[in-house]
Parts: structure tokens; C-alpha cells; sequence
């Protein structure tokens, strides 16, 4: 999880909702392996590579509130404003709480789940989450927490099993009995952490290298080859900062890093890289007081944390933006130079960061722009960078190169109003507002095959489209006049078809073919003037 790491604690906090725009590659099957690994992608057309952020259009009318994924994930779910989740990606051990029978759920008609359908009272929406390698946490606005996905070292909260394929309600208590509410979620490779409304965190999964901070990693050698460590299967607190009230998380694969309400970092697990930032590569079985942050100076205290694959990132009050640990090929920052400890980056000193976060090779933050000169209003600028972006993750052009060695203004995206990211392990979300540039921006899926004719009267209109509307979503075409009520002139901003109002989230594809069979249908009881359509919006 990265993106909503950002967001104060609480379920009431999201209030902006933007549009979901996506980049990097789509072919969740075979995303992130090797040529020639075995996939069970079947004879199925590879989904392609996106080199710009596109519109994802089944989601193009949708009011969503946060983007999940994480630098180790290949599966996304995105939350909106009525508390709905929205899953896609690689379904690999069941992550996406559907059975292992579908290898993957396209984006292009991404699964919807309510809380009410896993039997959470009514009213009850989902208002976090997080996405692990292969399994996925819902939190909900009651404070419940519901996992699926791969459980092989009790990741998903439940006793150690193969998987858990549907997602299934986790308990949280205390040590005194209590039930716990549960306002966040962040997840490694096998491993979860949650943070409570009491600022308390809980860990369960694998404690190979300490990142469930509770201070050993159980190791033993269990035949001639093979070594094992502990697995805690039910959520744990985490040891050293019960006395504190935590008010962020992040793991990373093996990692995990935290921010309390006085500004204090703390560290914790795996050490490798010096991604803990603390000058060695010793694994920290406990959360640890990182120094840079402990001083008396509040503005060089902590304000937002993010955990990377193999780095660690604060975001100090000043709006700094600090870096330890691995997170280039070569140079200062790589395998054989990490940053031993956290420090500036140089490139991006000048910018107030509001947001950041980490991908599988690329590091995205916001900071705020000049004012929009056309509208007056506060502009925000994406910044990017990464090596080995070969899927277009970064998505800094189809004419330009996949990889940036150093920050840079992300181009596509100027004057576009991003309000959040979620970096995944080869895919990129944006949340975006429907203002400014936006609407300029490519959709994904490019073509949908729209009907030629008016869905209302089947009449072609030709060259004259002055009174022709077409939907943002499935580019179906309507006479002004046909619509109900009818319109006078093409609206400004966005519109969608009848069809598309009612099914928010449906498949594209299913979508375009309902249109072109109703299309048909009025084409064939009312003879179509001459001539082909001409599209109205872009």
C-alpha cells in the first residue's frame, strides 16, 4: 500500500474524490516474471503495456477516494465514495478473493464488493486497504478487517492454510481482551501490520527477518537444508511503541516503518540495503527510534513514511523529502552504495512534498505548482523517477524513455490535478481530478467500438455533429434532442450515457455491445441517413 499512507487516521478523513487513471503494464498473468515462466495466462491476448497515464474507462464514472497496491503487488483495489471496493490485477492464491480458477480480473470490468456482502452490518463501508504479494486486507468503517489471499505463514490473519479464498473477517484484540478497531492496513510479501484507533499497531505473517517487531524471528533449522522461523497467525501487537500513539504505516517486502503523533520515526525488520536507514544492515527485531528525526527541531520532524522494496522514505514538516536505502542500478543509492542512512535528495530539495510513494522500481510525489494561469486556481505538480521501468510504470510518454535516473516533472500529467498515486509492482494509479487537462488525456481501453447511430432514434448523423453527444465512457452517441430531457447544447465537463449512469464500474466491452444491439435494433425500425459519425468529445 502506498498511496492513502498519506491520509490522517480515521475513516472520515478522505473527503476529495478524483477519477482513476492508470500506466505500466495490464497483463496481470505474466507481469513481473521471467520470459518463458510458466503462467496460467492461457491463449488470452496480453494486455498492453501503457506508456501515459490513461483514463481507465470502466471506472471513468466513478467517484473514487483512494487507490491501494503496493511495490510488490500486481493487483490494485480502488475504494469510492460510497465505501465500494473495486479489485483487479493478478489473482494468484486467490488475492482478489475469487477462486483460483481466474487467473486474473481485468481492469476493464474490475470486481465490485460491498461490506455488506461478506455480512458486515448495514451501513458499514470499506474505507482502507492494502495489497501484499498475494493477498489483500479490506478494512471497514466499523473497524472490522477482512483478508484473502495466500495464508501459507498466516499472512491473511487466519490459521495457517494453503489460502483463504474468500475474503473472511480477521479479529484484532488486545492483550487485555479487547476487541480492537481497526483504521488502516499496509502489507509486505508475507507479512500484514494494521494500525488501530488507539495509535496501536498489530503484525501477523512471517517473522523471518523481524518485521513483526515483536523481538525474535524464531529461527531453527527444522532438517539438513532447510531453516524455518516463526508464524503468527493471529494479530499481535507490536512491541516497544505501546506506549505511543502511532499515526501511519508502511511495510515494505520486508519491512516496516511507522510515524507517531509527535513527529517520531520508528524502523523495523529487515535491515538489508540500510533501507531502515539507521547505518548498518543489521535486521531490527524491534522498532527502533530513527535519529534523524528525534531531534529538537520540530520542522525536521516526521509528517508522512513510506516504505519502498528496498528503501524508506520520510517526509519531514517542512515538506522535505528524506531517502535511505537502495533505490537506484548504479551510482550513489545502488546495490553497492545505498544510502547508509536518511538524506536529502538533492534533485527535489526545492519542492514541498505533500505526498509520496513507492513502486517497484519508480518513487512518485506531489508538491504544489505555479497557479493555473488560465483558471487562477492552485496547481499540483507530479514528480517521477525510476530505473528498469520496463513495463512504462512511470509513464512519462509513449516518445519518450521508460526510465527517468532522477527526478523529473512528470510531463503528461502537467496541469492535471492529481490527488493521489499507488506505485505497484509494474502498474501505476493516479487519482485525478475531472478538471484542467484531464479530459485530454487517452482512455484505456483506446477503442470500445461504439454504435455509429444515435442509441435513441438508430439515425446516423453523419457529418453534421453539432447536436451529437457521446458518452466519456463507451463513446455512444445521442442526438441532443433524444436525450431525456432533451439538451440544448453539449454540456460542459463530463457526461455519461443513461446506460453507463446506471452500471457505474460495469465492463466496457459488455457495455458497447448492450449499446450496439439497442443501436441496431433502433436502426433497423427507423432507415439511417447517410453518412459516418464524426466524435463529439475526446
Amino acid at each position: 500500500m502506498n498511496a492513502s499512507e498519506n491520509a490522517e487516521t480515521g475513516s472520515g478523513a478522505a473527503t476529495e474524490w478524483g477519477r482513476v487513471l492508470i500506466c505500466g503494464g495490464t497483463d496481470w498473468p505474466r507481469l513481473g516474471k521471467k520470459a518463458g515462466a510458466k503462467t496460467d495466462a492461457g491463449e488470452g491476448e496480453p494486455g498492453p503495456d501503457l506508456l501515459e497515464p490513461h483514463i481507465l474507462r470502466s471506472l471513468s464514472n466513478i467517484k473514487a477516494v483512494s487507490v491501494h497496491t503496493s511495490a510488490h503487488a500486481c493487483h490494485s483495489v480502488v475504494l469510492d465514495i460510497d465505501g465500494v471496493a473495486w479489485l483487479f490485477g493478478r489473482n494468484g492464491s486467490c488475492a482478489l478473493g475469487v477462486p483460483n480458477t481466474v487467473d486474473a480480473i481485468s481492469e476493464n470490468a474490475p470486481r465490485r464488493l460491498t461490506a455488506a456482502e461478506l455480512g458486515a452490518p448495514a451501513g458499514t463501508q470499506f474505507v482502507h486497504a492494502a495489497c501484499g504479494r498475494n493477498h489483500t486486507l479490506l478494512v471497514a468503517s466499523d473497524g472490522s478487517l477482512w483478508s484473502a489471499g495466500i495464508n501459507t505463514l498466516g499472512q491473511c490473519g487466519q490459521p495457517v492454510a494453503p489460502d483463504v479464498p474468500t475474503f473472511k473477517s480477521v479479529s484484532v484484540v488486545s492483550d487485555a481482551g479487547t476487541k480492537e478497531r481497526v483504521v488502516k492496513a499496509t502489507a509486505g510479501i508475507t507479512f500484514s501490520a494494521v494500525l488501530t484507533d488507539s495509535g496501536k499497531v498489530y503484525t501477523f505473517g512471517s517473522g523471518e527477518k523481524g518485521q513483526l517487531g515483536n523481538g525474535k524471528t524464531g529461527e531453527r533449522i527444522v532438517t539438513g537444508n532447510k531453516v524455518a522461523f516463526d508464524i503468527v497467525s493471529q494479530p499481535s501487537q507490536v512491541e516497544g511503541i505501546d506506549n505511543k500513539k502511532i499515526v501511519q504505516i508502511s511495510a515494505g517486502q520486508q519491512h516496516c516503518i511507522a510515524l507517531d503523533s509527535t513527529g517520531l520515526v520508528y524502523v523495523w525488520g529487515y535491515g538489508g540495503y540500510c533501507r531502515l536507514g539507521l547505518g548498518t544492515q543489521a535486521d531490527e527485531l524491534k522498532p527502533k527510534l530513527v535519529p534523524n528525526f528525534a531531534g529538537t527541531n520540530e520542522l525536521l520532524m516526521g509528517a508522512l513514511v513510506v516504505a519502498g522494496p528496498s528503501n524508506s522514505v520520510v517526509v519531514d514538516r517542512q515538506g522535505m523529502y528524506w531517502m535511505t536505502g537502495k533505490w537506484k542500478n548504479s551510482g550513489e543509492g545502488s546495490s553497492g552504495s545505498p544510502y547508509s542512512s536518511f538524506r536529502y535528495m538533492q534533485d527535489i530539495m526545492a519542492c514541498k512534498v505533500t505526498k509520496a510513494c513507492c513502486g517497484g522500481v519508480t518513487h512518485w510525489l506531489l508538491t504544489p505548482d505555479d497557479d493555473d494561469p488560465e483558471t487562477g486556481e492552485p496547481a499540483v505538480m507530479t514528480v517521477a523517477w525510476g530505473q528498469n521501468a520496463a513495463n512504462g510504470e512511470l509513464g512519462l510518454g509513449p516518445d519518450e524513455p521508460k526510465s527517468a535516473t532522477k527526478p523529473t516533472k512528470h510531463i503528461p500529467l502537467s496541469g492535471v490535478t492529481v490527488i493521489d498515486i499507488a506505485a505497484g509492482q509494474n502498474t501505476t494509479l493516479f487519482l485525478a481530478k475531472p478538471t484542467g487537462k484531464y479530459s485530454d488525456l487517452p482512455r484505456h481501453p483506446i477503442d470500445v467500438d461504439p454504435p455509429e447511430a444515435c442509441i435513441q432514434c438508430g439515425e446516423d448523423h453523419g457529418e453534421d455533429v453539432d447536436d451529437v453527444l457521446e458518452c466519456e465512457k463507451c463513446d455512444a452517441p445521442y442526438h441532443l434532442g433524444c436525450l431525456t430531457p432533451p439538451l440544448e447544447s453539449i454540456p460542459e465537463g463530463e457526461w455519461f450515457c443513461p446506460d453507463c449512469e446506471e452500471n457505474p464500474g460495469a465492463s466496457v466491452g459488455a457495455a458497447a455491445k448492450k449499446l450496439q444491439s439497442k443501436s441496431l435494433k433502433r436502426k433497423a425500425e427507423a432507415p439511417a441517413k447517410a453518412g459516418a459519425p464524426k466524435k463529439k468529445k475526446q
